[in-house]
């Protein structure tokens, strides 16, 4: 079993999505299918069910997931130790995040890594999600935790990590959009929408819009998706924003989650980095602690 496919594999079970893994991993659409072809060869079962449009995990697939997730986990770290020496890693690595996922995301995975690198600095800088990706072009930081977009430049890797639904929400309180809410049929032209100014949730909503042929009625473009909830919990209007959001924010029980037809797509959140940093011991020192069942 070749430790390559493996990888390439790995990936594929988290993004279930050959594109975007040929593109993350840098691999050919046509070398990446022999490589699963060569896996389920080589254990004698069906481990993906796919189609034009999607991928879905066997249970055989399942279970080689977990396996392979493991035994990287394993391998790198011990070639972090023989190569390295794990507690003789030491410097800076700066890492740029939303303030959202410093909360609901970035706690575990920095517990474990300052546990087992204790040398090694984070400098996390926190901001508008819609930012990321220009934050590692620019190199401004070595790694990102942010939302893949939809057309990932060339340069940066990306590794999955949670796939996140994105929500439509709306004030508890009684106003003035509670009031259009409770209007039958719905006219979603009428409601005011607040929005990211830009970014991939930003692209979730025009898409959505786009496909219903509606032109939204937007009242405000801010920075920030607890922006956002502030100003939906306040009555200004409906927003956009990722389902995490609500779950972590203190004023996640002011707004209250609607559910159209049809419902937003998802977004894939994970690590974002340059290519050429990939072979970096802090980089996979951070990559496989993120990586790690937890």
């Amino acid at each position: 079993m070749d430790f390559r496919h493996l990888e390439l594999f790995v990936h594929l079970s988290q993004s279930l999505h050959f594109g975007h893994t040929a593109d993350a991993m840098a691999v050919s659409p046509s070398t990446l299918s022999r490589a699963i072809q060569r896996l389920e060869q080589d254990t004698g079962c069906e481990l993906l069910v796919r189609d034009n449009r999607t991928v879905v995990l066997t249970p055989a697939g399942a279970r080689l997931q977990l396996f392979a997730q493991n035994w990287l986990s394993d391998w790198q770290h011990l070639k972090q130790e023989l190569k390295h020496g794990e507690n003789n890693l030491q410097g800076r690595l700066r890492v740029y995040c939303s303030v959202t996922a410093s909360y609901f995301l970035l706690p575990g995975i920095l517990d474990r890594f300052r546990s087992r690198y204790p040398r090694l600095e984070i400098r996390l800088e926190t901001g508008d999600p819609a930012l990321a990706i220009e934050k590692i072009l620019s190199d401004e930081s070595e790694l990102a935790i942010a939302a893949r977009p939809d057309a990932l430049p060339a340069k940066v890797h990306f590794i999955n990590l949670q796939t996140v639904p994105m929500v439509f929400i709306a004030p508890t309180l009684a106003g003035p959009v509670s009031e259009l809410l409770e209007q039958r049929p719905l006219d979603w032209r009428t409601l005011p929408v607040i929005l990211s100014e830009q970014g991939v949730a930003r692209k979730r909503a025009s898409q959505w819009f786009k496909a219903k042929g509606i032109n939204p009625n937007i009242y405000a473009e801010v920075a920030g998706n607890e922006a956002i909830i502030g100003m939906v919990a306040l009555g200004f209007g409906i927003g956009v924003v990722p389902k995490a959001v609500i779950d972590h924010s203190p004023m996640g029980d002011k707004v209250r989650v609607l559910s159209p037809t049809p419902a937003l797509r998802s977004i894939e959140v994970g690590v974002c980095l340059l290519k050429k940093r990939l072979d970096d011991p802090f980089i996979q020192a951070f990559q496989q602690t993120a990586l790690e069942p937890v």
